[in-house]
C-alpha cells in the first residue's frame, strides 16, 4: 500500500529537510499505515499523533493545536468527510490532507468541495506524502504568521480563510489560498514559480505550470489585478512588493 523511502537514501534526505517543527495529527484505521506514516513524519522532526478513529481524533484535536491533519475517508465510526466539513463548518483552518484508497475525480471534487488542502490516493510514496506535510506546515507557520493582508479594495484573512473585495465575500478555494499563503510568507520578496508548484503540489517541476497560471489569473478575477505581481523570468510577488 505504501512505499517507505529506500534505507540508504533516508540519510541524504533528512539533511535536506527545510521545515520547523510542525504538528501533525495522522487520522487512518489502519494500524500498519498508521505506524509508517508516524515512524516517517517523526524521522521529519515532526511532533506526531495517530488516531485510529473519529472518536481518538476528537480527542487528539482538543488536546492542542495543530499544523497539519493527514486525513484516512474511510474511519470505522464514520466518514474523514464529514469530519472535514464539521472542522470547516467551526472555522478550523488546520491543514487537512485526504488519503484515501478511492482515488477516482469524483471523490477528489468531494474531499476539496469539503475544505481538503490536499489530496493523496492510495497507494502512494511515503516520500511524497513527507514532502506535502512539509508543504502544508510551512504554509500554516507563514499563515499565523501573517495573519491579514490588505491590497487596495480588498482584504484577505488567511487564519480566518476569509477574504472580501468591495466589503463583499469572495469565495476562494483550497489551492488559491495555497498560493495566497506561499507568497504571503515571502512578502516583499519574488517568490519562484518552482517554489509555489513545490508548496501547493508537493513537487517543483513544471507538470502543474499550467494550473498554476490559471489559478492566479482567477486569484486576480476575484481579488483585483493588483494582488499578485508577475515578474518575467522568475515568478509572483504579492502586491506592489
Amino acid at each position: 500500500m505504501l512505499n517507505e523511502l529506500p534505507t540508504r537514501d533516508r540519510p541524504a534526505a533528512r539533511r535536506a529537510l527545510r521545515s520547523a517543527r510542525v504538528r501533525v495529527l495522522v487520522i487512518d484505521d489502519d494500524a500498519d499505515v498508521r505506524s509508517v506514516l508516524l515512524r516517517a513524519l517523526e524521522r521529519d522532526g515532526h511532533a506526531v499523533s495517530g488516531a485510529r478513529d473519529l472518536a481518538e481524533a476528537q480527542r487528539a484535536m482538543e488536546s492542542g493545536p495543530l499544523d497539519v491533519i493527514v486525513l484516512d475517508v474511510g474511519l470505522p465510526d464514520g466518514s474523514g468527510i464529514d469530519l472535514l466539513r464539521t472542522l470547516r463548518a467551526e472555522r478550523e483552518t488546520t491543514p487537512v490532507m485526504v488519503v484515501t484508497a478511492r482515488s477516482e475525480v469524483a471523490r477528489r471534487v468531494e474531499a476539496l468541495d469539503a475544505g481538503a488542502d490536499d489530496f493523496l490516493g492510495k497507494p502512494f510514496a511515503v516520500a511524497e506524502l513527507r514532502a506535502r506535510v512539509r508543504a502544508l506546515g510551512r504554509r500554516r507557520v507563514s499563515s499565523l504568521a501573517t495573519p491579514i493582508l490588505t491590497i487596495d479594495d480588498a482584504s484577505v484573512d488567511l487564519n480566518a480563510r476569509l477574504a472580501t473585495r468591495h466589503q463583499e465575500a469572495v469565495s476562494i478555494t483550497p489551492r488559491e489560498w495555497a498560493i495566497l499563503d506561499a507568497l504571503a510568507a515571502r512578502r516583499g520578496r519574488v517568490v519562484a514559480r518552482s517554489v509555489i508548484l513545490e508548496e501547493v503540489w508537493g513537487e517543483g517541476g513544471e507538470t502543474h505550470q499550467a494550473s498554476l497560471e490559471v489559478l492566479v489569473a482567477r486569484i486576480r478575477k476575484k481579488l483585483g489585478e493588483r494582488v499578485l505581481r508577475t515578474v518575467r523570468g522568475e515568478g509572483y510577488a504579492l502586491g506592489d512588493t
